[in-house]
């Protein structure tokens, strides 16, 4: 089993395309190019999502906990942080699904580096790209999984 940013792969093939048994098709280093393409890029627009979540939901949210991070700052007591929660509900959701979506992504992309992608995972990608080369140049993410090097 060869590992390559976190993607793994077996020298035998492991599935097919439409059915999930072994087939050539699994095989095909194109359509492996494409597969790791494809997650590569999914891997990043789930970090970019991440990212955006940070720079535009996070800044509200603390902005909104100005007083009760001011008052934790002079005397820190987990009452106050339990108060600060209760009573600015919105603020204290806001940076918790930051915070939930910041773990749920490293937690998805730490076990597919440890463990590989799962089989559902992986026919999931091969439909996609599949799908993608079927429409051509009008998906919007042909030119990146489908390319020519």
């Amino acid at each position: 089993m060869q590992m390559y940013d976190g993607f793994m792969t077996d020298s035998k093939p492991s599935f097919d395309v439409a059915s999930g048994s072994s087939s050539a098709a699994a095989t095909d280093p194109q359509l492996q190019q494409q597969i790791q393409r494809l997650y590569q890029l999914t891997v990043y627009g789930r970090w970019m999502l991440v990212g955006a979540l940070w720079l535009g939901l996070a800044p509200l949210c603390l902005w909104g906990l100005r007083y009760e991070i001011s008052l934790l700052l002079d005397y820190f007591t987990w009452t106050a942080v339990r108060y600060g929660i209760a009573y600015n509900r919105l603020p204290a959701f806001g940076l918790a699904f930051c915070l939930g979506m910041t773990l749920s992504v490293a937690t998805w992309q730490v076990r597919n580096r440890l463990l590989g992608l799962s089989s559902r995972e992986r026919k999931r990608l091969v439909n996609q790209v599949i799908r993608i080369r079927r429409q051509g140049k009008s998906h919007p993410l042909w030119q990146w999984v489908c390319r020519q090097d």
